[in-house]
């Protein structure tokens, strides 16, 4: 058996004989088989057989879709994600190693971020319950929208505050923003010039939370 190094780690493990009869195998080859045997062992000792999920992956015809970049939605440190999708359907997700954060890594949380998209339980319409109701009932964008502005209208206007102690202030107390990391920079430029537009001074952001 020859000594390995870091510079020879593909070379064979094993030389031949002096007849030139045996066995040569490279210690990645070596490394690899024993790692898929004591896999094997590992399972079949628990009652497990690997043989379903082989059989799958020799039958699978990988779906391909387009490539986006995306922000983990999840907390504040904002990972990059590469998004794989075809036909408005999510297919994969994956830690981006351009990204100067998380460097291709994901948490749990992050590696299942696919079933946001793909999940039966997401909600995709307005849902609405009226003030002491008790029932859910579905509005379109077209009059949520005009609820929406009516209430901030309302709230902004009754708690304003022009002045006080005879300094200037035009600000509301009673109306606060909340960003999250899944907001890319020109999304958190334009709700911050929105919010400071309606004279919001609770102007937060989760990741300082």
């Amino acid at each position: 058996m020859l000594p390995r190094t870091g510079d020879d780690f593909g070379k064979p493990v094993f030389s031949e004989g002096p007849e030139g009869q045996g066995m040569s195998i490279s210690r990645r080859d070596f490394l690899g088989g024993t790692g898929a045997a004591g896999t094997r062992a590992l399972f079949g000792s628990l009652g497990l057989s690997l043989q379903p999920s082989v059989a799958f992956a020799e039958t699978a015809q990988p779906q391909r879709g387009a490539i986006t970049t995306t922000i983990c939605p999840f907390c504040g440190v904002g990972c990059g994600l590469i998004v794989e999708a075809r036909e408005g359907r999510v297919l994969n997700t994956e830690g981006d190693p351009d990204h100067p954060i998380n460097e291709g890594s994901q948490c749990s949380k992050g590696a299942a971020l696919y079933q946001v998209s793909q999940n039966e339980r997401r909600l995709q319409k307005i849902r609405y319950r009226k003030p002491g109701g008790a029932d859910w009932e579905e509005l379109s964008w077209d009059q949520a929208i005009p609820m929406i502005v009516e209430r901030v209208k309302k709230t902004r206007d009754a708690t304003w505050v022009g002045q006080r102690d005879g300094l200037t202030l035009n600000h509301t107390t009673g109306i606060g923003s909340l960003g999250g990391a899944a907001l890319d920079n020109e999304e958190c430029y334009l709700l911050a010039k929105a919010m400071r537009g309606l004279g919001v001074i609770w102007l937060e952001h989760q990741a300082r939370i």
